[in-house]
């Protein structure tokens, strides 16, 4: 017996030893799989501390293309608000308005038996910003011209647009547009039949101060342009043997705004927002700013000018040059600058030789700016007597319409800093020498 216990160990040893074996070769076989073949059952089944380390390998797998799509889905989400993020310059802009423009002169005009365009359709050109793309829309210029209409159309694209009338008034409509995902699209300029006794005349474009399109940039460069604008028209009147006197040029500067103020938006609504309106119109539009407005009076164009008061200045100024056509002279920005500053120089010398107006500027009841921007809007020859009349109370007998326009002007004054040209003497009393032929 003791001399098999030995060999009888050695046998039992063996047996377990192959017992064990064939056990471990079975987890070998579990852990090989999950390489190739993700088991769903084999995942859930372990239960060790090893089992989740294991499994999250795979849930980092499934989740990574969640996390691309919810990526993808907050751009989505910003889409809607690029206009108010991605802004464009206002040389992009003015990129943008040429483009649209020669896109619009250069598409076929459906027309039946008569060449003549209809004068009952308004077509707006927009901007994608996201694929950079202009979408054409035309609408019924009845709809165009109705503050809060809305309507939903088709575009040349083929996309569905929603176009919205902010505020109505000729070329001059402002405008919001947006796609069937609420992504707002930027109106570039429109093509607009103007009419006149239900004939048509000419094809208008034009830009107005859509909300999509405003920016602090856009102000500033329309500012820009209405100052080089007059710094131009002074230089040419130079060269002709004219000065005018830079306070002049200073009044002159906020005159061009004050004569586009619609008087009731000017009651009701933001007023430093009105004034970059009219700024981001000159930038917009520039040489072609107003070319299409007229008051009742017939006053045109940029400067507002009646007729009698521009031909007036051409017959003292006949070496000036200034252009024969009343219409064409009021859409010719250079042209009627000159003429705006002429008739302002000439209202000066008049007012400041006479007594009245000394004494009330002596006195300070009255400043050079509100004698000229009252004697530009109304008859210059009157305001002495107003002096006269009512004396520091004057402005009480001044026309309302001109009451309002000062009201205008002062605000003008308060609310847009302006860098004042540097005056030769302290009063505007340059005189000037009229050109001869």
């Amino acid at each position: 017996m003791k001399r098999s216990s030995p060999i009888a160990l050695f046998v039992v040893a063996v047996f377990l030893s192959s017992i064990i074996a064939r056990g471990q070769s079975n987890p070998t076989d579990n852990q090989t799989r999950p390489r190739s073949v993700n088991s769903i059952a084999q995942q859930t089944s372990q239960s060790t501390s090893k089992t989740p380390e294991k499994a999250a390998t795979p849930e980092v797998a499934t989740q990574a293309p969640n996390t691309e799509e919810v990526a993808r889905s907050v751009e989505g989400e910003k889409k809607p608000s690029l206009p108010a993020t991605l802004h464009l310059t206002p040389s992009g802009i003015q990129t943008r308005i040429s483009e649209a423009q020669r896109l619009l002169r250069s598409r076929p005009m459906a027309t039946a038996l008569t060449t003549t365009p209809s004068i009952d359709f308004v077509t707006v050109a927009a901007l994608d910003r996201n694929t950079s793309r202009t979408h054409l829309v035309t609408l019924s210029k009845q709809t165009f011209l109705k503050k809060g209409s809305q309507i939903t159309l088709t575009s040349s694209l083929g996309t569905l647009l929603t176009i919205r009338v902010v505020r109505a008034n000729g070329v001059n409509t402002a405008l919001t547009i947006f796609n069937a995902e609420g992504q707002a699209l930027v109106p570039l300029t429109i093509e607009y039949p103007i009419e006149r006794n239900g004939l048509f005349r000419e094809m208008a474009y034009y830009t107005s101060a859509h909300p999509a399109l405003l920016s602090q940039d856009l102000v500033r460069s329309g500012q820009a342009y209405v100052r080089n604008m007059l710094d131009l028209a002074v230089k040419r009147l130079k060269e002709r043997g004219v000065t005018i006197s830079p306070e002049i040029v200073n009044v002159a500067e906020r005159l061009c705004v004050v004569e586009h103020i619609d008087h009731q938006r000017f009651l009701g609504e933001n007023r430093l927002a009105l004034y970059d309106e009219i700024f981001s119109l000159y930038a917009l539009n520039q040489l072609d700013t107003y070319r299409y407005s007229v008051s009742t009076a017939g006053a045109g164009g940029m400067i507002q000018m009646i007729p009698w008061a521009y031909n007036l200045q051409r017959q003292r100024y006949p070496g000036v040059g200034m252009i024969p056509d009343f219409v064409t002279a009021m859409r010719n920005h250079g042209n009627a600058l000159q003429a705006m500053l002429l008739y302002m120089q000439d209202t000066w010398n008049e007012l400041a030789a006479n007594e009245d107006v000394k004494s009330a500027l002596n006195t300070k009841i009255a400043t050079p700016s509100e004698l000229l921007a009252a004697g530009y809007n109304s008859n210059a020859a009157k305001l002495p007597g107003y002096i006269r009349r009512g004396g520091e109370d004057w402005k009480i007998l001044i026309p309302r319409e001109t009451q309002m326009y000062l009201q205008i002007y002062k605000s003008i004054e308060t609310l847009v800093p302006m860098k004042m040209r540097p005056s030769v003497q302290p009063t505007v009393q340059t005189t000037v020498q009229k050109a001869e032929n």
